[in-house]
């Protein structure tokens, strides 16, 4: 009698792991992003900076943008640019991965290529204007709404590190990292940016009024809520990734989403997204 031979366990482990890879190169679209920094040329941070530490882990970024696009919408004025300026319906990766490279060329980039994407971003917000359904204009070079953007993104990516990479990070460098991060926003031409988590708390204290709620921003959160797929493996970490980015969503902002968490479901997301994390870090581990 001939038995049928499995094959070796490595070559399953191996087919995971270039799976979930592959799969992770094709959301943020990896192949269309080239890191140019000539020698000698710390770019914008510098291999010290919080910046370069931070945004080195894919997993708590990624679960922090989860919760920062989630935030984000909240504010009337930059739900309208995405509703309707981007083809949020029909690719709705397309805004992960535009950010996914924003952040890599400003970090990791060149100061040059850094300088090149924050004009190239610059000049397609000269195009991003409009009224709200209540007649509000709106422009996506507002100092006001890109610093909304900014803090919010700098906030969740940070909270996630905390919560997944790294807990000991000491309040100082936390506040180093939200100082960085603010010199970006400025150069894209924030207004008036917090760089400290004081400073940030207190920003959203005076911002959370001009926040709303409403069936365009519903829409938009169950098109984002809904991209974890349900293939295998791979869907069952994008949905543990999205359960993450919800417990990660500021009390006030979970509220006005109707998607409070009760406390005795937190532990178990936060244990099934550093499962997640640890297997997306060796996937992706070169």
């Amino acid at each position: 009698m001939v038995l049928c031979q499995r094959p070796p366990i490595s070559d399953g482990v191996n087919a995971l792991r270039t799976s979930i890879r592959d799969h992770v190169h094709k959301m943020v679209r990896a192949g269309e992003m080239h890191l140019d920094r000539p020698a000698g040329d710390p770019g914008l941070f510098g291999e010290g900076s919080e910046a370069w530490r931070i945004h080195a882990d894919f997993s708590a970024m990624l679960i922090g943008g989860v919760a920062s696009l989630l935030t984000q919408m909240l504010h009337p004025l930059a739900l309208a640019g995405v509703w309707d300026h981007s083809d949020w319906r029909h690719d709705p990766h397309g805004r992960l991965a535009r950010t996914a490279k924003f952040i890599a060329l400003t970090t990791y980039g060149g100061t040059a290529q850094a300088e090149a994407a924050i004009a190239k971003v610059r000049r397609i917000h000269d195009h991003v204007t409009g009224t709200l359904p209540d007649g509000t204009p709106y422009a996506a070079n507002d100092p006001a709404l890109l610093t909304w953007v900014h803090v919010v993104e700098a906030d969740c990516f940070l909270r996630a590190h905390l919560a997944y990479r790294e807990p000991g990070m000491s309040g100082a460098r936390q506040d180093r990292y939200l100082a960085e991060m603010a010199d970006v926003a400025r150069r894209l031409g924030a207004g008036e940016v917090p760089q400290t988590r004081r400073a940030v708390a207190a920003y959203f204290r005076e911002v959370r009024p001009e926040l709303r709620y409403d069936e365009r921003t519903r829409d938009v959160a169950a098109a984002l809520l809904n991209l974890a797929g349900s293939d295998g493996v791979i869907g069952g970490v994008g949905q543990v990734v999205m359960q993450a980015g919800v417990e990660m969503l500021q009390p006030w902002a979970a509220a006005m989403h109707g998607l409070t968490m009760p406390a005795v479901q937190r532990p178990a997301v936060r244990a099934g997204a550093l499962a997640a994390a640890g297997m997306l870090r060796w996937a992706l581990k070169s």
